[in-house]
């Protein structure tokens, strides 16, 4: 039997509305993945000791704040201190067009803001999870 793809949810920052990210954790988890739900006001350090600590292939950011440049890039600079590059990272929350790129420069390989349909997400992650 295949291993499920596991997933970590986490709200990194002071953000305090997690009722997305607790839709994507839902739905990720119907799809047939494992998914591990942090909970609020993670710092990155937490996030990734918990992706370590869990054995994740996929770690999910949710921001409403407006702190993702900061946020999201500690997490990928912590996980690449700890040679776990090959963990897919993607983010999603209120974060301008203007930067995306600049996140996905810093490995954050998906962005999804809000009206993002679920199964979009869901196919994202099946597609580019590395195992």
């Amino acid at each position: 039997m295949e291993r499920k793809i596991r997933v970590l949810i986490a709200k990194p920052g002071l953000d305090g509305h997690d009722r997305g990210a607790k839709i994507v954790a839902r739905a990720l988890r119907d799809a047939g993945m494992e998914v591990v739900y942090t909970g609020l006001h993670q710092t990155a350090d937490m996030i990734v000791k918990t992706a370590v600590q869990e054995d994740v292939d996929v770690i999910g950011l949710s921001l409403l704040s407006g702190a993702h440049m900061t946020l999201f890039m500690d997490v990928t600079r912590l996980l690449k201190g700890k040679d776990m590059e090959d963990v897919l990272v993607v983010g999603g929350g209120v974060i301008p067009e203007e930067d995306i790129p600049k996140l996905k420069k810093a490995g954050i390989a998906g962005v999804f803001g809000p009206g993002t349909r679920i199964e979009d997400i869901v196919e994202f992650v099946r597609k580019n999870v590395k195992r």
